[in-house]
């Protein structure tokens, strides 16, 4: 069975104005003492990433987020914040401090103005895929169904105070930068180490680290890393997220399918973070426009039994049909907001953290 990872990002934000601020120093290290290495420093103050041990099961990933999730909202709480966990903030300042390393300075470096705006928060799911080749086809082999994850897991739909109009505004941030949203298809791992040096040695990025495709080869792990999502507002969201990747990933259910374009991938990846799950997407089977909901139907048909073999079958039919009812977390968000203004999505950002 497949060991998988989860990384979450987070942006702590005033209790009071819901912008975001800095985590102190002395909260980090207290933080760190009691999660351990999977707590660290995101790209701006005030963020911060935890990463769960390699998973073998729902359960084990269950409670490793909950705990994380629990001691970060009380450790918020202790200095008069909480914790958001949206894709991107809904008010912003515009001036943020980068956290202090050698790659988040080679980063900001890099991007200069365009780090003002780039206050966005991801989920990040690894899924452990041993051979190297093997790994390039996957990546291949799934890139066309992403935008399909990022229709049912959009959760960024503010910016600057007000309603974006986009599911995902966190999915159009990143497209500023120079190798975002779908990787290329790849001939083999040569061909992907030959495409990944080019953008280095142009100076389009900094390091291997710094890719941004919605897929791509980790550079720690033997890993397939999927980085489609926005950061999700619950462990349910996230868990969903996770264990549909796994099972995409592991599945041969997708092997000799036609291969799309890469335009066609990142039209879809757009129109995902434009409407959600109401998305037309270009579909991977026919190569023709059609319904997202359509395109899951058919996906989660040639999952199961995969999902069944890792014991992720209800859950995953039970979580699609709590979005279709209830809305992905962008839905929920504009929801709590239009009820109850800026003290709904505080609340609503409380509970994410409040999971006992």
């Amino acid at each position: 069975m497949a060991r998988f990872g989860i990384e979450e990002e987070f942006v702590l934000l005033d209790e009071q104005t819901l912008v975001p601020t800095a985590m102190s120093t002395s909260t980090r290290e207290r933080l760190a003492e009691e999660v351990g290495a999977g707590l660290t420093p995101e790209y701006l103050t005030c963020q911060i990433e935890s990463a769960t041990a390699p998973i073998e099961n729902r359960a084990d990933a269950e409670a490793q987020l909950r705990r994380t999730r629990r001691l970060l909202g009380t450790y918020a709480a202790d200095q008069n914040a909480i914790i958001g966990a949206t894709g991107t903030p809904f008010i912003s300042p515009n001036r943020f401090a980068v956290s202090s390393s050698a790659h988040y300075d080679a980063v900001s470096t890099q991007l200069v103005e365009i780090t003002r705006e780039h206050e966005v928060n991801g989920l990040h799911v690894h899924v452990e895929v041993t051979d190297d080749e093997e790994r390039v086809r996957v990546v291949n082999r799934v890139r066309a169904w992403l935008p399909t994850l990022l229709a049912l897991t959009g959760n960024a739909p503010f910016a600057h105070g007000r309603d974006s109009g986009f599911a995902s505004w966190r999915s159009i941030l990143i497209r500023r930068l120079p190798s975002s949203w779908s990787p290329p298809h790849f001939r083999d791992l040569d061909d992907y180490r030959a495409q990944l040096a080019r953008l280095v040695g142009m100076g389009a990025i900094a390091e291997a680290s710094s890719l941004s495709w919605t897929a791509r080869l980790s550079e720690r792990f033997p890993t397939v890393e999927v980085r489609v999502f926005d950061a999700q507002l619950t462990v349910d969201d996230t868990l969903l997220a996770a264990v549909l990747t796994r099972a995409l990933l592991v599945s041969d259910a997708l092997d000799g399918l036609p291969e799309l374009g890469l335009d066609a991938v990142d039209a879809s990846l757009w129109t995902a973070a434009r409407y959600g799950p109401e998305a037309l997407l270009v579909d991977p089977v026919s190569g023709d426009p059609a319904p997202a909901s359509a395109i899951v139907d058919d996906l989660l048909l040639r999952l199961r039994p995969t999902l069944a073999h890792l014991g992720d079958e209800d859950f995953v039919m039970e979580g699609i049909a709590r979005i279709r009812a209830e809305g992905s977390g962008a839905r929920r968000q504009r929801d709590a907001y239009a009820e109850n203004g800026t003290a709904g999505l505080r609340e609503l950002y409380r509970r994410s953290t409040a999971t006992d």
